[in-house]
């Protein structure tokens, strides 16, 4: 994160505040995002928030957007899994998703969106784009699209199981543990 402002020079990006944003989700929920928080977790003053946003409403609604999109840090390091073949590319979207800091941040805007439909509607986005990148790891695998649905449903649903079950890092590193067994079960043939 380009945190330069805090020793007095450079410039922050809107990125720059969203993956902060991201990382107060992570450590301390989305009550937390407030614009006294931000800004003194990013070291500046509060002119430097509204040089990026309107309002706390305004990056609260950036955050959320951004979370749909898939264009935050998380999630843009799906795309260097791109040229593995199926198997190996399934086993990195588990390991990325059932990293500690994901697990922490996806837990916060479930949470999020439970209270506020802009929210719910950006995991809805993200949830659908993560089934399709699991759907086309087991097309590219040879799958029939039919069964590569159903099972990337049931891939993505597990997924959402370990992340409440997940209470603490022994917990999240089993998980992790278990992952080829997964992959290797959901790539049989039928």
């Amino acid at each position: 994160m380009g945190r330069a402002q805090e020793g007095g020079g450079g410039h922050l990006s809107a990125d720059d505040w969203i993956e902060l944003g991201y990382a107060i989700l992570a450590e301390d929920g989305f009550k937390q995002i407030k614009i006294d928080t931000v800004c003194k977790r990013m070291g500046v003053t509060k002119g430097s928030f509204y040089w990026h946003f309107k309002d706390i409403a305004a990056y609260r609604s950036a955050l959320v957007a951004r979370w749909g999109e898939w264009n935050d840090e998380e999630h843009q390091n799906f795309a260097a899994l791109a040229d593995l073949p199926p198997r190996d590319r399934l086993l990195g979207l588990i390991a990325q998703l059932t990293s500690p800091r994901h697990w922490m941040i996806e837990r916060a805007m479930r949470e999020w969106a439970r209270s506020d439909p802009n929210a719910e509607a950006s995991i809805r986005t993200s949830d659908r784009r993560a089934r399709e990148a699991v759907r086309r790891c087991l097309l590219d695998h040879g799958m029939d699209p039919k069964t590569a649905s159903v099972r990337s449903n049931w891939i993505f649903a597990m997924g959402i199981g370990a992340l409440h079950l997940s209470y603490s890092e022994e917990d999240r590193a089993s998980a992790g543990r278990h992952s080829a067994e997964l992959v290797d079960l959901m790539l049989t043939p039928t």
